[in-house]
């Protein structure tokens, strides 16, 4: 298993994967408009996707925008996207895809990785929590839908 940082290259095979990513949130499967959205990703360098590679078989990805702490003056990383393929579920992918994500961040300078999951996701969670991520209770989150 390997994980690297993908490019347009690898968009069919994301693509398929960010579908299903989004069906599990409640989505609609749209496999042309998720090809289009990461399509404009890769074009306008928006995100940064690394891929976990099994064999030549793309198995999960995570995707990670860019962000900026005023109060620090440094990067922050949302990752706002991590999928694993099913079939590969609970066989460390995910711990390799988050600890690619966390040694990316070091190395540009960052001074943290914010994510946020469904309070349901329960499996999240409890990776997150392993890594050392903390539910944060200093701050409140608001979110305004637009659409």
């Amino acid at each position: 298993m390997e994980v690297f940082l993908a490019n347009i290259e690898y968009l069919e095979s994301i693509s398929v994967l960010f579908d299903r990513y989004r069906v599990f949130y409640n989505q609609v499967s749209d496999l042309e408009a998720t090809k289009q959205f990461l399509k404009e990703r890769f074009d306008n360098n928006d995100s940064i996707v690394f891929v976990a590679n099994d064999n030549g078989k793309i198995v999960g990805f995570t995707q990670l925008y860019p962000s900026f702490s005023s109060v620090s003056m440094k990067r922050v990383w949302i990752l706002n996207d991590l999928y694993v393929e099913e079939s590969y579920r609970r066989k460390g992918v995910a711990k390799l895809l988050m600890s690619t994500v966390e040694k990316y961040a070091k190395e540009s300078g960052a001074v943290r990785v914010i994510l946020a999951t469904q309070i349901s996701n329960t499996n999240a969670q409890k990776l997150y929590e392993a890594r050392g991520y903390i539910k944060d209770e200093e701050f409140y989150h608001y979110a305004l839908r637009l659409q």
